[in-house]
């Protein structure tokens, strides 16, 4: 969501500190998810590739520290949680948006390893995405609101030495030990 705002700012030419200006694209902003697919629309137009790069990546988390916009956002968040079974991500979906939610983990791994991860996935040199995911990481610990930190309750896994297969196996183990495959647990 902070991604697709960024992206609807840039295309508006409204700067990361134009704090005001943000609030409002943050409040107007209709954003929609396909389920089952990675499809993110925003005000119905499929904006999935556009928000996935750095340049978005790193607006998204300049926005994410306005006070605002994170009250606008989380709010849009928590509605389409109350609306039905949602899997979400962020940086503080656990501690933040969610707190209640059943099932919550902290995904981590090295810093050179989501480098060396993320730089395939952008086809960026490795030495510049490093760099960006270090000072987004800083910027995001260190913000005043909602800072990024692991929620008490949320289980921790690092997929370091994981193949994408290991961790999705990891998750969906963690997923089924607290939801019975769908289920409450009774016991």
């Amino acid at each position: 969501m902070y991604r697709a705002v960024a992206l609807w700012a840039k295309r508006r030419n409204i700067a990361v500190s134009d704090m005001h200006r943000l609030e409002q694209l943050a409040n107007a902003a209709e954003i929609a998810f396909v389920p089952g697919q990675a499809t993110v629309l925003l005000n119905g137009e499929d904006i999935s590739d556009a928000i996935r790069s750095a340049e978005i990546a790193q607006a998204a988390s300049e926005i994410s520290k306005v006070p605002a916009v994170r009250r606008a956002l989380v709010a849009k968040q928590r509605e389409l949680g109350s609306k039905l079974s949602t899997v979400m991500e962020g940086r503080d979906i656990g501690s933040v948006v969610f707190p209640e939610a059943r099932v919550k983990i902290f995904l981590d791994a090295e810093p050179e390893v989501r480098a060396d991860r993320r730089s395939l996935e952008t086809a960026q040199p490795r030495e510049i995405v490093a760099h960006e995911l270090q000072e987004r990481d800083e910027r995001d610990r260190t913000r005043a609101e909602s800072p990024l930190v692991q929620a008490p309750d949320a289980v921790y896994v690092d997929t370091t030495q994981m193949s994408i297969d290991e961790a999705e196996a990891a998750l969906l183990k963690i997923i089924r030990d607290r939801t019975s495959n769908g289920q409450e647990r009774t016991h």
